[in-house]
C-alpha cells in the first residue's frame, strides 16, 4: 500500500492564511508514514489570492499540484475537479479548514489496506450550534427516508477511496454533484471511522444555510422520486375529498333545498387547493431544472490555470 501513489484532494476557498499549516501537517503525516503522495489544492475562485499562496507552496514542495477554477463553482464542483485530475491509486478528500485532521489519514489508509474500498469519517460530536446540528440531523433523516440510498448520519466528504470507486463516481457526471450521495450509491465495501472533529482553524465557513439547503435539495432530487409521488398523492386525496363533499352537498340539497352559505369556507378551500397546486408545480419545476442542467452536459467547472503549467 505504501508504494502506491496517494492523492489528497483539498478544495480551497478563502483559505490563504491556513494553507501553509495545512501543507505542513499533511506532509508531516504522509512523510512520517513513508507514503508516496501528491497534494492537489483546488482554488474555488477565492478572492483572497489563495492561488498565489498555492503557487508559492508548490514551488517549495514538489508534491503539491495547484488548480485554479475560473470562478466560484462550489465545494462539490471543486472536489470533482480534484477527482478528475488526481493520479493516485488511493484518493483522499480533506477540507481546507483543518476541522478534519490530516492525522486521521493513515488510519483511513490502513483500513483500505485491510480490504475496504471506502473509508469515510463519522464525526463523534459536531462543533456547530444547536440550530445547525438540528438542521444537519434533519437532513440526513429526510434523505435516508425518501431515497434508495443510505448516507450515515454525521458523515461528510472526508474520506479515502480506492481508484475503482473514484472511476465509478466519475462515470456518473452531474451538473450539481452531491458526492457523498454518489459515493454511497456506487456501493463497494464501505466502513465508517469515528473521529473527533477539530474547531475551524481560521475564519468562517463559506457554506451558508442557503448553500446547505441547495446541497440537501440536490441530494433529494438526485436519489428520490418521492416528492413527485407525494404531489400526486396529495392531488388524488384532495380531489376525492372535493368529490365526496360535492356529492354530499348535492344529496343534502335534493332532500331539503337550502341556500348555499359559506363564502369564507369557499375562499379557504380555494386557497388550500391553489397552495397544493403551486407546491406540486414547484416540485416538478425543481426536477425539470435539474434535468435541464444535466442535459446541457456542461463541465462541472472551468479551470483557469494550474501550477503544472509553470
Amino acid at each position: 500500500m505504501k508504494e502506491l501513489l496517494h492523492s489528497i484532494i483539498v478544495p480551497v476557498y478563502q483559505s490563504r492564511s491556513s494553507l501553509e499549516t495545512l501543507v505542513r501537517r499533511v506532509s508531516t503525516v504522509m512523510n512520517g508514514s513513508g507514503i508516496q503522495f501528491e497534494l492537489i489544492l483546488v482554488d474555488d475562485g477565492s478572492q483572497d489570492d489563495s492561488f498565489t499562496e498555492i503557487r508559492r507552496l508548490s514551488s517549495i514542495h514538489p508534491f503539491i499540484r495547484g488548480v485554479r477554477l475560473s470562478r466560484n463553482f462550489g465545494h462539490q464542483a471543486a472536489v470533482t475537479v480534484g477527482l478528475q485530475k488526481c493520479n493516485g491509486e488511493i484518493i483522499a478528500i480533506v477540507d481546507d479548514d483543518l476541522q478534519d485532521p490530516p492525522e486521521i489519514l493513515p488510519h483511513f489508509f490502513e483500513c483500505l489496506h485491510q480490504g475496504t474500498d471506502v473509508v469515510y469519517g463519522v464525526r463523534k460530536k459536531r462543533k456547530e450550534n444547536i440550530f445547525k446540528r438540528a438542521i444537519f440531523s434533519s437532513f440526513y433523516r429526510i434523505i435516508n427516508a425518501v431515497s434508495s440510498i443510505h448516507i450515515p448520519e454525521d458523515s461528510g466528504d472526508f474520506c479515502a477511496m480506492r481508484r475503482c470507486v473514484v472511476n465509478a463516481m466519475l462515470q456518473m457526471p452531474d451538473a450539481n454533484p452531491f458526492l457523498r450521495g454518489t459515493r454511497a450509491w456506487a456501493g463497494f465495501r464501505q466502513v465508517g471511522f469515528e473521529y473527533e472533529r477539530d474547531a475551524r482553524f481560521h475564519g468562517e465557513s463559506g457554506y451558508t444555510l442557503s448553500k446547505y439547503f441547495k446541497l440537501a435539495l440536490t441530494g433529494i432530487l438526485m436519489f428520490s422520486h418521492i416528492p413527485l409521488r407525494l404531489a400526486t398523492i396529495f392531488g388524488v386525496i384532495t380531489s376525492l375529498l372535493s368529490f365526496f363533499l360535492a356529492f354530499y352537498t348535492i344529496i343534502k340539497w335534493l332532500i331539503k333545498p337550502f341556500d348555499v352559505p359559506g363564502y369564507l369556507s369557499t375562499f379557504i378551500v380555494i386557497c388550500l387547493l391553489g397552495g397544493i397546486q403551486l407546491i406540486a408545480i414547484g416540485i416538478i419545476g425543481h426536477y425539470l431544472g435539474y434535468l435541464i442542467d444535466n442535459n446541457r452536459r456542461w463541465p462541472v467547472a472551468f479551470i483557469a490555470e494550474t501550477t503544472d503549467e509553470r
